[in-house]
Order: structure tokens, then C-alpha cells, then sequence
């Protein structure tokens, strides 16, 4: 069965991801966890890699008060890292506006349809980047790159159409 891209106006699947959280991993189930709120997400291939590190999440670092100022709830990254990765990506590079969502087996991007095949680059199966604004669970914004750009997964651009 093929799965279809994820589209404006679909319910987010409700898969598991793993919050990279004060006192180590916590489970949480996406329809619990994006419910009642308006949430900007973007996934990224991999925490530490160049354009994730040098622009994407700066970027939503950056912009975070200005999302809220708009209405955002939540800033929410994910990629197809473990925990521990996106726990230290995120107090490296990121904030306490950024939540990190570990999709260590893959199961979001599977689920969004949003795959891409790193293993050129030994990187196995990863998220392509990306980004939407959920509310409620519902995707109302999705931005999805071409391969190798980074132009309407930034926040810039997510902030001209909120």
C-alpha cells in the first residue's frame, strides 16, 4: 500500500516520538501531544548536519517570538535522529523555544510520506526538510523542500504566511 504525501487540511498521524526532555527521553504520541494547540514544526535530515545546524534551527531559534507573537504555541524540530542526538543538538544549537522530537526509527517521516534516501551520504533513510504549522492536529501550512535547498522550510517563510 502506498502512502500518500501529507497534505494542508489532513490530521497529523498519530505516531510516537521521543521528546528529548530534561530527565532523559520521554515517549509521546503525536494526536495527545499536537492536540489543542497550534504547533510550527520543521524536520530536518539530521541534527548537526551543515544547513540544518548553520540556518534551520538558528532560524526558528531567532524567530521563535515572532511566531508566537503570531499564535504559535509551540516550535517543535524532529529529524530521524535518536534522543540523545537531538538532546545535545538542541542544547548546542537550540533553545528553550525549540522542543526536540526524536523520529529515531523513521516512523513520522514514513507516516507524512516525507522520506528521502541519505545513504549516498551514509546516512541510511531520512526526514526531508520540511516544514508546517499544525493546529490542533490538522497541518494548515506545509513547506516542502526541493533536495538540497533550504528556502521554504525557514522560518522567514513560514512567518509570511502565518
Amino acid at each position: 500500500m502506498h502512502s500518500m504525501t501529507i497534505a494542508v487540511g489532513d490530521k497529523l498521524p498519530d505516531v510516537k516520538l521521543i521528546k528529548a526532555g530534561e530527565s532523559g527521553p520521554e515517549p509521546v504520541q503525536t494526536a495527545d501531544y499536537f492536540a489543542g494547540k497550534k504547533v510550527a514544526l520543521f524536520s530536518v535530515p539530521g541534527a548537526f548536519t551543515p544547513t540544518c545546524s548553520a540556518k534551520h534551527l538558528p532560524g526558528f531559534v531567532e524567530k521563535a517570538a515572532d511566531l508566537k507573537a503570531k499564535g504559535v504555541d509551540e516550535i517543535v524540530c524532529t529529524a530521524v535522529n535518536d534522543a540523545f542526538v537531538m538532546g545535545a543538538w538542541g542544547k548546542a544549537a537550540g533553545s528553550n523555544d525549540v522542543t526536540m522530537l526524536a523520529d529515531g526509527n523513521g516512523e513520522f517521516a514514513k507516516a507524512v510520506d516525507l522520506v528521502m534516501d541519505g545513504s549516498g551520504f551514509g546516512l541510511g533513510s531520512r526526514g526531508q526538510r520540511f516544514s508546517m504549522v499544525v493546529n490542533d492536529g490538522v497541518v494548515e501550512q506545509l513547506n516542502v523542500e526541493a533536495p538540497g535547498t533550504f528556502e521554504v522550510s525557514s522560518a522567514e517563510y513560514m512567518l509570511g504566511k502565518l
